[in-house]
């Protein structure tokens, strides 16, 4: 497996590192075969080249199997798109996977709970990714500003297509549709019709439909009541957060931009500048977010290893959790360092994982 990896800004480095650290182990423990290309993204990037991403690093990423992309301060980049912008949009990166779920040693702020957020990722009210040329995103006049959003058959019909499938490797086969065609009634109207000729195809998947501030209730009221929950873009970057915070912090969430050839690891929180280099950051989002790369490498290639990798890495998280081997932000006392060290030993020993 040829992953390229950039360390991107404020505390990036750091959970990237530990995320390195914990994928050698589960390479060396499964032969997987991992060989990494660190590059530079963002911050650095513009300090040496002059620009967030420059296009050669895109074409090393689309020659290469994976990206795992630390956290980056897209704010700081003076109107340019950042690279995870760049990167989802170059290649086609369509469907966000955020999982949620709680562990017996984090218990959840809501109750218990198991769920996976399915959120199209290339068109929708984000303006960087819906206009040919230029920004969905426009002032008309000074006191007058209008955002076009972008919903295709094509985008919904695959981002449905990737959920059901989802649902049908789970034990539940129950799939949320997560809408607003009650006042959107062309556009998510145009996403429900897509999604309901995809459920067509999936008898054995029990299917809902919610409107998105109803799903806000439901989800705070019963979080065990869901399993796979397909969304639109910004919707389910909304859905996402909250599912993440709810199962114990935003540390926690994992997140892969996967699309049909190319797919990159991602932590859902930002560089949180204010905490970079003090050794508080939790590695656990982006060391979950690499374990569903392996898991979606191995799947493509027909190759089990990985998602037996990915599999170890997952106990691994969930038993540092149990024996308190966590950061501040999920209740404990241990550094990023400790947390990663403490995750490659037990991948290390899985007779004591």
């Amino acid at each position: 497996m040829r992953l390229v990896v950039l360390p991107g800004d404020g505390i990036g480095p750091e959970i990237v590192a530990a995320t390195e650290a914990v994928l050698e182990a589960a390479s060396q423990r499964f032969q997987l075969g991992i060989a990494t290309t660190r590059e530079l993204a963002g911050q650095a990037s513009i300090a040496r080249y002059g620009r967030p991403v420059r296009p050669e690093l895109v074409e090393l990423v689309r020659a290469a199997d994976a990206l795992l992309l630390g956290p980056t301060s897209t704010l700081d980049y003076a109107g340019e798109p950042g690279p995870s912008a760049i990167f989802r949009k170059a290649l086609d990166l369509f469907a966000n996977i955020r999982p949620a779920r709680t562990y017996p040693g984090l218990p959840g702020r809501l109750g218990a709970m198991d769920l996976v957020v399915v959120r199209e990722n290339t068109e929708g009210f984000y303006a960087d990714r819906n206009m040919a040329h230029g920004n969905a995103d426009i002032l008309v006049t000074e006191d007058v500003a209008i955002a076009i959003r972008k919903i295709t058959r094509e985008g919904s019909t695959r981002i449905a297509r990737a959920g059901f499938e989802l649902a049908m490797r789970r034990p539940r086969r129950r799939l949320s549709l997560v809408h607003k065609a009650n006042v959107l009634t062309t556009s998510d109207g145009l996403f429900l019709a897509a999604c309901r000729d995809v459920a067509r195809d999936f008898p054995e998947v029990a299917v809902e439909e919610i409107i998105v501030d109803a799903m806000m209730a439901h989800l705070v009221r019963d979080p065990a009541r869901f399993d796979v929950i397909v969304t639109t873009n910004m919707f389910g970057d909304i859905l996402s957060d909250l599912t993440a915070e709810m199962s114990g912090s935003l540390g926690m969430g994992g997140s892969l931009n996967a699309g049909a050839r190319h797919a990159m690891a991602q932590a859902a929180h930002g560089s949180a500048p204010d905490i970079a280099g003090r050794d508080l950051a939790n590695p656990m989002s982006l060391v979950l977010s690499a374990a569903q790369l392996l898991e979606w490498h191995g799947r493509g290639r027909g190759e089990p290893r990985f998602g037996e990798a990915a599999k170890a890495i997952e106990q691994a998280v969930a038993a540092c959790l149990a024996a308190g081997e966590k950061t501040r932000d999920v209740g404990g006392g241990k550094g990023t360092r400790e947390v990663g060290a403490a995750l490659v030993r037990r991948l290390s020993a899985p007779a004591a994982a």
